[in-house]
């Protein structure tokens, strides 16, 4: 057998001991080498022929006759080729192909023709089975031009995902020229819904369209519902864990962009499927007819079983002097919340409540802060606290951190939510020659892949801000401390999906520091005796919250119980009450998935 890359010299060279004649061929050199193609000796004497009478077309043809060709070698989509192609590639990068994810990605394939939505429960690996399905649909040059729409804070995640997961090396919009010259193509839904962009890429025909936390386009009134509806696609893809948040319309809004007409008009669907709102009917039959473009897999046997949760509240005692410090700054917002400046807009004062749980440092910027903005007098409450607040030489939740701190011999991330804390924090321990490294929202993407990359191969200690952690996953550590408490329960849960997500091997530990007789006790008891929240997984939570239309606003609730309350008892009472609050929207959230899909 000869290897091709040798035809064009044999036939330039040899052709007389081949053909048996004296006539000389000259043909163009042609790159054999990239074709898997063996001829025998005879083989190669006929297409020898066939050149000396012209019977041939051109190469374009050829091309296409050899890829049909390789193509009819393969029976349908009985087997996905991804995932023989990509075994040693897996095997080495350490990803692990579950049978939910392949069943997935051959029903997509099979049943669906490329029109899904992957609905799976939060954390059992949408961007993997969407990742399988490209990949898939690219081997068999079934799809060439592809635009994958996120959120901004996800780009660089799904970049990372494609490339190092499925070898396939996409582009980042960053300029009008990228929508019409990149051929796979990552972008940000909000860039991509303003013009001039959207008028470029409504004009582009995608073989593929996917949409990352679809449950966005939940309203058809929105531009980027418009937008994604207007597209032309041959293919699409739309993962969220949340179909439906707060109405059933949501669901037909996302089908309808999917798959126009599955569900028929809105008024026959209506009038089929809704009892009201939140209430469907005929379930059965909407089951069947969501089958045909929907997919939701969860979690549980035959799907995944995620590593155990440790949580650990360990209390901290204030000095006398924290004690005395934080009861003024606490009689301060009390007071304050009845200025002018405050009474349109209580976020300062949210802050600074919570920064004084965090450290008296960030409480004490916050205070010069507020006595530059709102042109305090010298005489002013606040500046007198500031002066109290440099006094301050102890800081008690930070020398209890830095105890815990040697007791781990592990990697470990500790969160806080503010720049000044986090300095501060990397201050003492780097004091005691403990190193550490800085993770915060100021870094580039390149910065921060690099730390992730000097953390996972030497470092031990990490010091993140919550805007720091945002877009990256830190599977191979399983410690975290939350240094401070955020008010709303999203932003905990985030810090520790993280970590804990799929391809975490280990059970996870989390250590929670809180101070003693202070909001930051209430919110854990909110948090962790009442809801049980750090139980629930990435999203769960969001999609309760949503329900319940208290997203945005959580901080601002529990602020309102902290300044009309003063008597522990009191806020006790009313956090009870909107724990229970919480819980029902769980258990009509739950009632709502299990009726739908």
């Amino acid at each position: 057998m000869l290897d091709p890359s040798l035809i064009i010299p044999l036939i330039n060279y040899n052709s007389q001991e081949l053909l048996e004649d004296k006539q000389e061929v000259f043909l163009e050199p042609i790159n054999m080498i990239d074709f898997s193609v063996e001829f025998s000796l005879s083989g190669l004497k006929k297409i020898v022929r066939e050149i000396r009478k012209k019977q041939y077309d051109d190469w374009g043809w050829f091309c296409l006759a050899q890829h049909a060709d390789e193509l009819s070698l393969t029976h349908g989509f009985s087997e996905l080729l991804c995932v023989e192609h990509l075994a040693e590639h897996w095997k080495h990068a350490g990803v692990i192909a579950y049978p939910h994810q392949i069943k997935t990605a051959e029903r997509v394939l099979k049943e669906l023709r490329g029109q899904a939505i992957l609905a799976d429960e939060v954390g059992l690996g949408k961007t993997i089975e969407a990742g399988m399905i490209l990949k898939e649909y690219l081997l068999r040059s079934l799809v060439k031009r592809v635009l994958i729409l996120t959120p901004a804070s996800l780009c660089w995640q799904w970049y990372q995902e494609l490339y190092e997961k499925f070898k396939i090396q996409p582009a980042i919009q960053r300029s009008e020229w990228d929508w019409e010259h990149a051929d796979i193509l990552i972008a940000s839904i909000d860039t991509a819904k303003r013009e001039p962009h959207a008028g470029i890429i409504r004009k582009i025909p995608y073989d593929m369209l996917i949409i990352a936390e679809a449950h966005k386009l939940k309203s058809n009134t929105t531009a980027s519902w418009k937008l994604v509806n207007s597209l032309q696609k041959k293919y699409c893809l739309m993962l969220t864990a949340t179909p439906i948040q707060n109405d059933l319309k949501e669901l037909y809004n996302l089908i309808t962009v999917l798959k126009p007409g599955q569900l028929g008009s809105y008024r026959a669907f209506k009038t089929k499927f809704i009892v009201d709102k939140r209430t469907p009917k005929n379930p059965d039959e909407l089951k069947e007819l969501l089958s045909g473009v929907l997919i939701r897999n969860r979690r549980g046997e035959g799907t995944v079983q995620f590593t155990a949760r440790h949580v650990h509240p360990i209390v901290v005692e204030l000095s006398p002097k924290e004690r005395q410090l934080y009861d003024q700054i606490t009689k301060l917002i009390r007071s304050a919340s009845q200025l002018a400046p405050f009474q349109k807009n209580i976020l300062p004062l949210i802050t600074l409540q919570r920064e004084v749980c965090s450290s008296f440092y960030a409480t004490g910027l916050t205070l010069e802060k507020m006595y530059k903005k709102y042109n305090l007098g010298e005489e002013s409450t606040v500046v007198k606290l500031m002066e109290e607040a440099l006094k301050v030489q102890t800081n008690s939740k930070c020398d209890l951190l830095e105890k815990l701190v040697t007791k781990i011999d592990d990697k470990l991330i500790i969160f806080t939510e503010y720049r000044a804390s986090q300095e501060y924090i990397r201050f003492r321990l780097e004091k005691l020659g403990i190193q550490t490294m800085g993770f915060d929202g100021s870094l580039s993407r390149g910065r921060k892949q690099w730390i992730k990359y000097m953390f996972q191969r030497e470092g031990q200690i990490l010091v993140s801000t919550e805007s720091g952690g945002e877009g990256l996953n830190f599977q191979f550590c399983n410690q975290i401390i939350n240094y401070d408490l955020p008010w709303n329960p999203m932003r905990l849960e985030q810090r520790i999906g993280r970590v804990h997500r799929l391809g975490q091997t280990r059970d996870v530990h989390i250590y929670n520091l809180i101070t003693k007789n202070t909001i930051e006790e209430h919110i854990m008891y909110l948090l962790h005796q009442k809801i049980n929240m750090f139980k629930m997984v990435l999203g769960e939570l969001d999609a309760i919250l949503l329900h319940l239309k208290i997203d945005k606003s959580f901080e601002g609730q529990l602020m309102d119980i902290f300044l009309k309350y003063e008597e522990q008892e009191q806020i006790r009472d009313q956090l009870e009450k909107l724990g229970e609050k919480i819980l029902k929207g769980r258990s009509s959230v739950e009632e709502l998935n299990w009726n739908v899909y």
